[in-house]
């Protein structure tokens, strides 16, 4: 209840007609002042008028009034500019730490929007929001849909800047460890981080020229030459596999001349995976995209248009794996190119986030300002999240569309923060008024 109160104050969702004091003094709230989220007051700088007399300072809120004291706000003198104390229920009198006892405004939580909140508490159907999103105007949409779509790339700046961070500043570097978490597609993300994080620029510089010796540090450094990474069942016909065994000892010279270790080969995930997506699979085409010179920061920041962008990041497997899904298991005969609609996903999660971050880091406005036209010319992803707010009645055109969904979803309605939410903003004001 006591972040419905939260609401409700921040909101200006007060009750008709005058409030008073628990001592009977006139209270106007001429400014409810700014939601503090970090530690201290709720509210900082409000402005409230209470027995005529104008007072600016903080605001606490709390289910009960005994809350004071069982958080420990009376021993705490970063509560000592609190003017007012708004709580559900007043159950006592409140003192700051330098004895000055605090008004008190007993604040009622509107009927209507505490059965609201109740329902999309415990809705059973998903998003809990649904039958308010059919009556929402297109600018509220939008001006929301905007929002969230900043607030992912933000989000996606802040992990790119902490690659960035790791390696001292190596942009080249995070540029390429964000493309590798993106080759994992979701289920190998974390191991393919991992492994970018292992591949030691100065020592795969020096052999860029040559593909075999890249995909030698490549798949070493992935733990896959070791023969214990190939499963039982294949491991006599990957031991008597001649590129096997030349990788294998290609890797140990390189490994012994740079002092590398390999990762864990059971970081990689394979079960319920397609072949085409297997590590082996991923980490020839990023090879072949190396040796082309395909994956440094100026070849990205050339590119100002999506045919550009996707020239860039198509690519293929090496030779050895057109008839290969892992070692010693031949197959029929296929580039295995990356398709349309993954080249696309990794325009969207890798390019368009990495614009946006060394724009915000260069302070080059041009590059901030390409990643969002990038998203708007780009098709609306097509997965469970994207056909769910379809099905509500969402209109999704744009990859700027789909991405601010998958946003909305992540980090609102999984959490139940409809409270922080616009659409949960106006299901609390116009739900009743929805048709069940």
């Amino acid at each position: 209840m006591e972040q419905l109160l939260h609401y409700c104050w921040k909101h200006r969702m007060l009750p008709l007609g005058e409030l008073y004091t628990t001592d009977g003094e006139p209270v106007e709230v001429v400014d409810p002042g700014l939601h503090n989220r970090n530690s201290g007051p709720d509210f900082f700088n409000a402005k409230i008028r209470i027995n005529g007399t104008m007072w600016v300072g903080n605001v606490e809120i709390h289910d009960r009034s005994t809350d004071w004291y069982a958080h420990g706000h009376q021993k705490d003198s970063a509560y000592d500019n609190v003017v007012l104390h708004v709580v559900g229920t007043a159950d006592g009198d409140v003192e700051t730490s330098d004895g000055k006892r605090l008004p008190q405004l007993e604040l009622p939580v509107p009927a209507a929007v505490s059965d609201n909140y109740q329902q999309l508490m415990q809705t059973d159907q998903y998003p809990p929001c649904y039958r308010i999103i059919p009556r929402l105007s297109g600018l509220t949409v939008h001006a929301w849909m905007a929002a969230l779509q900043t607030e992912r790339l933000e989000q996606k700046t802040e992990a790119i800047e902490q690659r960035a961070r790791q390696t001292g500043g190596d942009w080249e570097q995070a540029y390429f460890t964000t493309m590798a978490r993106n080759y994992g597609f979701g289920i190998n993300g974390d191991a393919f981080e991992q492994w970018a994080g292992a591949i030691p620029p100065m020592a795969i510089g020096k052999h860029r020229d040559d593909l075999f010796q890249i995909e030698a540090i490549f798949l070493g450094q992935a733990g896959l030459l070791d023969p214990v990474s190939v499963p039982l069942r294949h491991r006599a016909e990957a031991e008597a596999d001649d590129y096997f065994r030349r990788l294998g000892n290609e890797y140990r010279y390189l490994a012994h001349k740079f002092g590398l270790q390999p990762m864990d080969w059971k970081r990689w995930r394979f079960l319920r995976l397609r072949p085409q997506n297997f590590p082996h699979i991923r980490i020839a085409q990023l090879a072949r995209l190396y040796y082309e010179r395909r994956t440094s920061l100026s070849q990205l920041t050339a590119c100002t248009t999506i045919d550009q962008l996707r020239r860039l990041l198509d690519t293929r497997v090496t030779p050895y794996w057109e008839t290969h899904y892992t070692f010693g298991n031949e197959s029929e005969r296929n580039e295995k190119r990356l398709s349309a609609a993954s080249v696309d996903l990794l325009v969207i999660n890798t390019a368009v986030p990495v614009l946006f971050a060394y724009g915000r880091h260069t302070r080059k406005e041009e590059l901030c300002d390409r990643a969002f036209d990038l998203l708007e010319q780009l098709k609306p992803e097509q997965n469970h999240i994207v056909r769910m707010w379809r099905e509500c009645g969402m209109e999704v055109r744009t990859a700027g569309d789909s991405q601010a969904l998958i946003q909305l979803k992540h980090n609102y309605c999984d959490r139940r923060d409809c409270l922080r939410c616009r659409i949960g903003y106006e299901y609390l004001k116009k739900a009743p008024h929805c048709a069940p």
